[in-house]
């Protein structure tokens, strides 16, 4: 299974830079989407299901135009969960779960620390999305967790490390997060195949970033270790550009 995760950065828009031509070329079964910043009544649904995406779920906020997560299959899940059950999470469209069998496939959108107050909000968040994981896993232990995380983990993951080093998305507090998430029973999908430098997801559309590779690694595909030898491959697209980020994939076996 070709498992691929995409924060568009607003769906309608990614679509008029053609989105989905590239989803046709690229060909995921699976692909989730983050900040589709739509509501599913104003995407074109019949464009996604012309190329075989048949099966399309979205978990939208309630303020328009914002966050907001999906994700688009070619074949049937068995079951679809919407939202977490914490309502705070739930109002601003950050989680959606498909279960194709074994596997259980989450589409991610963990919040931006901007400034104070949502630093504190993306703290709450973090630390109640471990505790809403580890009672899943206990249900669904084929868990493949893929998203924004508007996290680096290691200094490799960020172009400029000395420089961000309080910025919110490389702050020691939100790293030791990610970190003791993956050791709660996680692979890092992209690290586990590629460890070299200079791979990123996201660049801020300043500075001609993207052009001279100054990014930053903040979207993964996070893989329960049950999963470990089912690992064939992982990726990240930077040649699609519908967005400030990056696709990335991961294939299971």
């Amino acid at each position: 299974m070709k498992i691929f995760s995409y924060n568009v950065n607003g769906i309608r828009a990614a679509m008029s830079k053609g989105f989905t031509q590239w989803l046709k070329a690229a060909d995921p079964d699976v692909i989730c989407l983050q900040e589709i910043k739509a509501l599913e009544s104003q995407i074109d649904l019949p464009a996604l299901e012309e190329i075989g995406y048949t099966y399309h779920y979205f978990h939208s906020a309630e303020k328009k135009g914002y966050s907001g997560v999906a994700i688009l299959s070619k074949t049937a899940p068995t079951q679809v969960e919407v939202g977490a059950g914490i309502d705070y999470m739930d109002r601003e469209g950050r989680i959606l779960r498909a279960d194709y069998g074994d596997l259980s496939i989450m589409s991610l959108y963990l919040p931006s620390g901007t400034n104070i107050d949502r630093l504190d909000h993306k703290l709450q968040f973090m630390a109640d999305f471990q505790n809403y994981i580890n009672e899943l896993k206990k249900t669904h232990p084929n868990l493949i967790i893929c998203g924004d995380y508007n996290i680096c983990h290691e200094a490799i993951d960020i172009h400029d490390p000395v420089r961000n080093a309080n910025v919110s998305g490389f702050l020691p507090v939100e790293r030791k997060w990610l970190d003791d998430f993956l050791k709660s029973g996680f692979i890092d999908s992209f690290r586990f195949f590629h460890k070299e430098p200079h791979n990123y997801s996201w660049w801020s559309y300043r500075a001609n970033a993207r052009a001279n590779n100054k990014g930053w690694r903040i979207d993964y595909c996070l893989v329960a270790q049950p999963l470990e030898n089912r690992l064939l491959r992982a990726a990240i697209l930077p040649e699609a550009k519908h967005s400030d980020h990056c696709p990335i994939l991961v294939e299971i076996q």
